[in-house]
């Protein structure tokens, strides 16, 4: 099984081991443009596709962590990007669907992690921003993309006590990365950190 210290590294300060152990195995060279992989395990984001990136790997671990994932997941990503955060994803969870609104990323995303053999990955191409209703609930939602406004189709597909992350902002502007906990009818937010991520429109 590969071993990557350069990505142990960059998540040891998480305390789920799960999710340092996955993250050691996913080789983020294979996720990145080929002239830019000397600088694949920096902390950095890094350009790839259609004007967008891949976030700093530190970032990723973390907000994988905050997921609080568990093997029998079902779990919904609005933002594919480059396919990384997905990998890690499904080396975490029963199942991953994924959504990506631009062509050319969805394409090299489905493509590379065809290549790694995943499996149990659902790809959709178009707007997240009203989830993947028919194949609601999910246990965890994250998105890598910032919402405007309070995401409120999205929560509305978790399930009794599911949790969604998702960066709250303007474009251009700080964003707030937000954590969403349903309990019931009840939803609780709390915020983690600011981020800046390119804008769901």
């Amino acid at each position: 099984m590969p071993y990557y210290p350069q990505a142990a590294q960059l998540a040891s300060g998480i305390s789920d081991s799960s999710v340092r152990n996955a993250f050691a195995r996913i080789d983020r060279s294979r996720f990145v443009r080929p002239a830019l992989k000397a600088s694949a395990w920096a902390d950095i984001p890094l350009p790839i596709e259609d004007h967008a990136t891949i976030s700093q790997p530190s970032l990723v671990a973390a907000m994988t962590a905050w997921l609080k994932l568990t093997p029998d997941c079902r779990v919904l990503e609005i933002g594919t990007g480059s396919g990384y955060q997905t990998a890690l994803l499904a080396e975490l969870a029963a199942a991953v669907y994924t959504i990506e609104i631009s062509e050319t990323l969805a394409r090299h995303a489905q493509r590379r992690l065809k290549a790694l053999k995943y499996q149990g990955i659902q790809f959709r191409t178009g707007d997240g921003a009203t989830g993947w209703p028919e194949a609601a609930p999910f246990d965890r939602i994250i998105a890598t993309v910032a919402f405007p406004h309070h995401p409120t189709a999205l929560l509305e597909q978790l399930t009794e006590d599911g949790i969604c992350l998702i960066p709250v902002g303007m474009p251009g502007a700080v964003q707030q990365l937000i954590e969403y906990r349903r309990n019931g009818a009840k939803i609780t937010a709390r915020t983690h950190c600011t981020v800046r991520f390119l804008s769901l429109q």
